[in-house]
Parts: C-alpha cells; structure tokens; sequence
C-alpha cells in the first residue's frame, strides 16, 4: 500500500507573551488508502495535526518534523505554489459545519462549479453540469433545484453535502474530515458517514476523520489514533478500540452511557500528569 502521508515526529508551536507554547509533541503516523480516525478531547492536538499536513495553520505557527511528506512531496520545504497544487486538487479538507464554511452569497451549484473549474479549467456550461453530478453522487434528490439554492435555504445535512461535494471536485488522493457530522442529528450523520465510506472505498481515497465519538470511529475507521495534550497515547485497529490499554483510552470508553450496561452515576476521567510527558 502506497502513502499518501507520513509524519515523523511532527511539532507545532504558537507564540505567547511568556514564548513559544509547543502544542503538538511528536506525532507519527503513516496514512495509505485506508481510514484513520483521530480522537481525544477538545485541545488534545488533533486539528492542528492534520492541518499541518496542508500547511493550512496561522502563519504564527511554528512547524517542524523529521519527515513530513504528501506522496513523497516535501510538505515543510515545498513552496506556497506547490501546495496549492496540494491543497484541495490532491487532498480536500470537510470542514465542522456548513453555516460558517460555505459562501452565503453564492448558491450551492456555483459554489461547487467554482471548485470544479479552479482544477478542470472547462467552461461554465461544463462547470454547472458537473457541479449537478457531483450533487447526484452524494445522494441529494433533484439537484438541479439545490444547485440553485443558497447556503440558508439548505439544511445541516444538505449543507454538509454540497461541502463534500465541493471537496470530490478535484478527484482528490485524501480527505480529511475535521467533524463533519457534529452539527448533525444521528439519522443524517449515519447517512453522511455511509455516503464518505462509499466515496471513499469507491475512489481509493485514504481518508483522516477527526471526532470526539469513540463507538463511531471504532465502527467506521480502520485505525483509530488516540491523542492528549498534543501527544499520541495510544494507536490501534479500530476494530480493537474496545480492547485498549491506556489509562487515557480506557478514561474515555468508561464515560460513555451503555443501554446494555447502564450506570447510576458516569465514570469521570482521572489524569496523570505522565501522560503530558
């Protein structure tokens, strides 16, 4: 299996009145066509780790790896050209939710045409049919009429779908999907998740989910990495998640409500302070 990223000891840094505050500690990992799913509490680093990958932090940040690569391209040497080349052609970014993400002053269609036509470089008429197409393939009925809509008359679920559309534009290599079913009801993020499994599996895409839910990714992802306080605790198949060792694993599969098992009172997460290194 081919990589589409490696990271060696990845480090993120921003600045603060008292000097730089390292945020991510040595975060490694090698990512083919496969999922992996990256968990862990909000602040534990994962955001920042992958759009590291994309070189898409403020410009504030500080990045450093042993080895930092997108298909053997040079991510921290390569030049701002370069990763535009990356940045959304070979790799798409689904961001948390639709309302902030997408433009409110253009429709769905001319939205996704716009991606489309950034890479393709086809005509309008090409753009429009193809923006249509991409609505069809994630599964949005008529999308002749949500072509012309806007960002407020869409729902959460449709809204999350014409971002994922907007990102299958290019026929990207990898997708990271930093939360994108948080803002969802549980029947529309199953139907999200299935319609990314399938794009996925489909196109042989490697793919990055990012979440705080644990049963989602163990049933969704191949690989699971656990991260803290910017640091990776633990990494392990997805299918394995219920087996973890960590203290820290085993913190956040404790706090979780059961139907078949239930408790009184919900466990509360005791931290060591060895897990911040």
């Amino acid at each position: 299996m081919s990589a589409h990223v490696e990271m060696r000891d990845l480090r993120v840094a921003f600045p603060s009145p008292r000097g730089p505050v390292e945020v991510v500690h040595g975060v490694s990992f090698t990512l083919g066509a496969e999922k992996l799913g990256i968990v862990g509490e909000s602040g534990s680093g994962k955001s920042v780790t992958a759009r590291a990958i994309l070189k898409l932090l403020p410009r504030a940040a500080t990045i450093s790896a042993t080895r930092l690569t997108f298909d053997g391209i040079d991510v921290l040497g390569a030049s701002e050209r370069q990763m535009r080349a990356i940045r959304g052609k070979r790799a798409g970014l689904i961001l948390q939710d639709p309302k902030y993400a997408l433009n409110p002053v253009m429709t769905a269609g001319a939205q996704i045409a716009e991606a489309w036509r950034v890479h393709h470089r086809g005509s309008a008429r090409q753009a429009r049919a193809a923006a249509i197409d991409l609505l069809a393939q994630v599964r949005i009925r008529d999308p002749g009429r949500v072509a012309a809509l806007y960002p407020h008359e869409l729902s959460g679920g449709m809204g999350q779908r014409v971002m994922i559309a907007m990102m299958l534009a290019p026929d990207p290599e990898l997708l990271i999907a930093d939360e994108p079913t948080s803002a969802l009801d549980a029947t529309v993020q199953a139907e999200i998740l299935r319609l990314i499994e399938d794009l996925v599996a489909r196109r042989g895409m490697g793919l990055i989910l990012i979440s705080h839910d644990l049963p989602l990714v163990s049933h969704f992802c191949d690989r699971v990495m656990v991260m803290y306080a910017g640091r990776v605790m633990e990494e392990l198949r997805a299918a394995n998640l219920s087996a973890a060792q960590h203290p820290y694993t085993r913190g956040l599969l404790d706090c979780l409500p059961s139907l078949i098992h239930p408790k009184d009172r919900l466990s509360v997460l005791k931290r060591d302070p060895a897990w911040e290194g």
